[in-house]
């Protein structure tokens, strides 16, 4: 099956309040470049420094999870996740193409998705982008209500946002996808009938429209424990929530995920293969990979990436096999089509209907589970409450938290 490749870029305009991802403010183009050449040395199989000192150190490094020269599989996409990848120069975006072609087999019609930020593109940047075969924009305007983009701490606001999707069409990008937040402290229905309304009103092909977590270690948390912020609202973001799928259904997007929308066959391939348990390799700080057997993760402290880099020519800190069975079962139900038995019983060799028997007759006298051509799925009510079923497959082994890196 084709695999995926993710690449992360780690650099911001500011550091958002709810934000836990592995990112740093953007604050010399001389650190950047030489995160860049960083990345495409990694991506290339490594080629660790021959400098002299510490030979000890260099003969712990790991062998290079990928052989080295090009790998044959193919990839048909490209996701360039953070962070905000369109602080990168066009340059910069090339320089790392050309290397992630030179060393995979890449499809000529392959899926290339850019995450940006409102105000952080122009133009011009914005057609050499599309020059080079990106051919889908990832856009963070997560509200457009000003008042709640000061509290998130972007870096943007309302007019911002519409200003740069004006651009991104200009551009030619004719794939666009909005990411908006639900459940804001003090959001109100009526402010997430608004956004709704504006995001539909400028059609973008796909909408990722998340509900609030809040993480510890963020400033958001801070605020909320000091009460500066109030808590926000489960039962009004559950309210949103159902708001949203009525309200998308009936101006023609598809939900084909818990939290994602897309006009007919518009998904977001890259993601789908998170969630199908396809393979994608990851590239740069913290970035998560996937062989079909093994998850494997970077190193999250940028300079500490570097220079793993630079010596070993590998930055992998953490290396997982996983139960596939289990994996499969809660990444799939994420998915609104849900799991075709027969299909995993012949993967697998397990009938998961017997398998779980209590747990499912459990789950769907509580109208959390449905079954529905062959299929076990999610009801919308089971989207809510979609961690208490996904707790019923996992097993010691599984990884509990999946890393999907963006929209």
């Amino acid at each position: 099956m084709p695999a995926g490749v993710y690449l992360h870029v780690p650099f911001c305009k500011s550091r958002c309040s709810y934000c836990d991802f592995a990112t740093e403010v953007y604050r010399d183009s001389v650190v950047v470049e030489q995160y860049v050449d960083t990345l495409c040395r990694e991506i290339e199989g490594g080629n660790p420094s021959r400098s002299e000192g510490a030979p000890e150190r260099r003969a712990e490094a790991k062998e290079g999870t990928l052989p080295t020269g090009r790998v044959s599989a193919c990839v048909d996409t490209i996701y360039f996740g953070g962070g905000t990848p369109s602080l990168l120069t066009s340059r910069q975006v090339e320089q790392i193409l050309e290397v992630v072609k030179s060393r995979f087999d890449v499809s000529e019609v392959a899926e290339i998705t850019l995450e940006m930020n409102p105000a952080t593109v122009s133009a011009e940047q914005l057609e050499q982008y599309r020059s080079l075969g990106v051919n889908r924009a990832s856009f963070g305007v997560q509200t457009f209500n000003d008042r709640h983009l000061k509290l998130l701490a972007r870096g943007h606001d309302a007019h911002d946002a519409r200003q740069t999707y004006k651009l991104l069409r200009a551009a030619g990008f004719e794939n666009i996808s909005f990411d908006l937040i639900a459940g804001l402290p003090g959001q109100t229905i009526g402010d997430w009938k608004r956004n709704l309304d504006e995001a539909v009103s400028m059609d973008p092909e796909h909408l990722s429209l998340y509900l609030l977590e809040i993480h510890e270690g963020t400033p958001l948390a801070e605020q909320v424990r000091s009460g500066r912020r109030p808590i926000p609202d489960e039962d009004r973001a559950a309210e949103m929530y159902e708001v949203m799928i009525e309200r998308l259904d009936r101006d023609g997007y598809m939900q084909y995920e818990i939290s994602n929308f897309a006009k007919p066959g518009l998904e977001s391939g890259h993601n789908t293969k998170y969630w199908r348990l396809d393979p994608v390799y990851g590239f740069g700080v913290s970035a998560h990979s996937f062989d079909g057997f093994q998850r494997y993760s970077n190193e999250r402290d940028t300079a500490e990436y570097v220079g793993r880099i630079a010596e070993f020519g590998n930055a992998e800190v953490n290396r997982e096999t996983i139960d596939l069975a289990s994996e499969f079962v809660f990444l799939g139900l994420r998915l609104n089509a849900g799991i075709d038995l027969a299909s995993f019983q012949d993967r697998f060799g397990i009938d998961l209907e017997r398998e779980h028997r209590s747990d499912l007759d459990r789950f769907h006298e509580a109208d959390l589970v449905e079954f529905h051509d062959g299929n076990l799925r999610l009801t919308q009510k089971g989207m809510l409450f979609s961690n208490e079923v996904f707790q019923a497959f996992v097993t010691e082994r599984s990884a509990i938290s999946v890393a999907t890196q963006a929209s």
